[in-house]
């Protein structure tokens, strides 16, 4: 029932009956919300040169629950550090509306194992259907292309432009959803509901660019998951545990785009292109009913201001209120759009760690998509596969990350890792790296094995798919180790470094799928992976530079964690 209660449709029904049904503890008994009240005394004046420097020396993981600053947290510091001259006195008597004692049974870190694991099995899934979107439409590509009498890099701008939506979405989204008033599970919730019907606008449409419209519209729409998710297991779990959590949520979001193929492929070839929508709507649909009857609320700031406002309901008091609302009270507007929307291309583009992060997971990122284009080219027009089975050799990418490399990946952290934590749980961003070193060598190893052996009818077609599954491992350890390192080195700007991140791999992903039929048919498959396989082997040398150079270069950033 407590589950339920904080869920839309539990909000929904308390909101229908005026509060009646479904109630909290101070609800049913007026006295129980004394015990929420936290109040502080303050006499002292400070400025807030001297607030921001104090604020400067704390250790980045005792300000938030998570470890990993928010954009509106990011907003608020901003916000102290840019009030130059000024002075903030504090009120005699401040009544805050806080946790009901340490093992408040509403906080999202005191929740049960079982209810925690069903509440990221739903934001697994979220992730799931949106990510899903963007290659389960190119099977239909050619079928579009009748319809609409377009050429096939004009087709592609339906893959390319969902996946510029979702990369631009959470610079919107994102901020929405650490507003104390909104938080996450609304936005999830509403955004979900809007990309199912908008998928009818792509199922309809008209003409081309009504297609392309909406394609773009719900990329754009559906992105929250894309870029909180991670935020939402760091929500629950705590940090010794969100690491693995985060792992299992990039699995899901690694998976999608590789099975969409094969769901793709298989409803093009029997119902035509418009069914390749379809089983996204289907699929979207089912994760809104699941979230809209079992999500609640998992960000602390929205629960604790929540109850704030049912405090004062009762009371009929206005002065109680939760921190985070007396803090948003403070915050100003243009710094809330500036580490929305200009911290994260100031860090992506500034910070040299960061760029070549970001860069070296954009290339990833990149080469899947166009990687994606040599399957049907090798097991559809040289070993003869329908566009179904074709879909099938994807497999061999989501056997090796659910079987092979995540296992792998955290069995490394829990043996190997776990020795370099100190007492208060904290690790050297570099030693997220040491996987992502073997990683480096998989990739080009995996397009050249690839390129070479897909390449010729007379080589089995299993072989190729065993070189793909070198690729799966050489992605998911990059990309695991990168998101980590990100969030451990800086813990302050966590949210605009993957922001950041998230919109530059989006570009990638979106602009160089327009090329990669051509280059395929042109340079030929093996020539085509081979270049590939070369871009990739420019980085090699970088995880290691990290690892055993990197907090050197780490000291001398401005924005990076320096206490560790």
């Amino acid at each position: 029932m407590e589950t339920l209660r904080d869920t839309a449709f539990g909000k929904l029904v308390r909101l229908a009956t005026h509060y009646k049904w479904m109630q909290y503890p101070e609800e049913r008994d007026p006295s129980v919300w004394t015990e929420y009240l936290k109040t502080e005394n303050k006499e002292e004046e400070t400025t807030t040169e001297a607030s921001t420097a104090e604020k400067e020396n704390e250790n980045p993981d005792d300000l938030e629950a998570c470890g990993i600053y928010t954009v509106m947290s990011q907003a608020s510091t901003r916000t102290r550090r840019m009030s130059s001259a000024s002075t903030i006195r504090a009120p005699e008597q401040s009544l805050v509306i806080s946790w009901r004692g340490p093992d408040d049974p509403e906080n999202p870190q005191n929740w049960s194992t079982k209810k925690k694991f069903f509440v990221s099995c739903l934001i697994w899934l979220l992730t799931f259907a949106i990510y899903v979107g963007s290659a389960i439409y190119t099977p239909g590509i050619p079928g579009v292309q009748a319809q609409f009498g377009v050429s096939s890099v004009a087709g592609t701008l339906g893959l390319t432009l969902f996946v510029v939506g979702y990369g631009l979405g959470p610079m919107v989204w994102a901020p929405l959803s650490e507003i104390p008033m909104i938080g996450r599970s609304p936005t999830y919730v509403l955004t979900l509901f809007v990309f199912v019907f908008f998928n009818f606008g792509v199922i309809y449409a008209k003409n081309f660019g009504m297609l392309l419209a909406f394609r773009f519209l719900t990329g754009f729409i559906g992105s929250p998951a894309l870029a909180t998710g991670a935020a939402s297991m760091g929500d629950i779990w705590s940090p010794k545990i969100r690491d693995y959590m985060i792992g299992v949520w990039g699995m899901f979001a690694i998976s999608a785009p590789v099975l969409g193929p094969m769901l793709g492929g298989f409803a093009s070839s029997a119902k035509g292109w418009t069914w390749t929508i379809w089983q996204l709507m289907w699929v979207s649909a089912f994760a809104f009913v699941l979230l809209f009857f079992g999500l609640p609320e998992t960000f602390a700031p929205n629960i604790l201001a929540r109850r704030a406002r049912r405090v004062r309901r009762i009371t009929g008091n206005s002065g109680y209120m939760s921190e985070s609302e007396i803090e948003i009270k403070e915050i100003k507007p243009v710094d809330v759009v500036f580490e929305a929307l200009v911290r994260p291309f100031q860090l992506c583009f500034a910070e040299p760690i960061v760029l070549l992060l970001n860069l070296y997971i954009a290339l990833i990122y990149g080469i899947l998509y166009i990687w994606f284009e040599a399957f049907p080219i090798i097991f559809e027009e040289i070993h003869g596969f329908n566009p179904g089975e074709s879909g099938l050799a994807f497999m061999g990418l989501l056997v090796s990350t659910c079987c092979l490399v995540i296992p792998g990946y955290f069995y490394w952290k829990w043996k190997y890792q776990s020795k370099y934590f100190d007492k208060d749980g904290n690790i050297a961003p570099e030693w997220q790296m040491p996987p992502a070193c073997v990683g480096a060598f998989a990739l080009p190893i995996s397009l050249f094995w690839f390129g070479w052996t897909g390449n010729f009818a007379s080589v089995h077609w299993i072989v190729p798919i065993i070189a793909s599954m070198l690729f799966a491992v050489g992605g998911c350890l990059i990309f695991n180790c990168i998101f980590c390192y990100l969030a451990h080195a800086y813990p302050r700007y966590a949210a605009s470094v993957l922001a950041g991140n998230d919109f530059l791999r989006s570009s990638f992903g979106a602009g160089f799928p327009l090329f990669a039929s051509a280059m395929f048919h042109n340079l030929g498959v093996g020539w085509a992976c081979t270049l590939l396989g070369c871009l990739t082997v420019l980085f090699v040398p970088f995880p290691f530079i990290l690892l055993y150079r990197g907090r050197r270069i780490r000291l001398a950033s401005k924005y990076a964690r320096h206490d560790i």
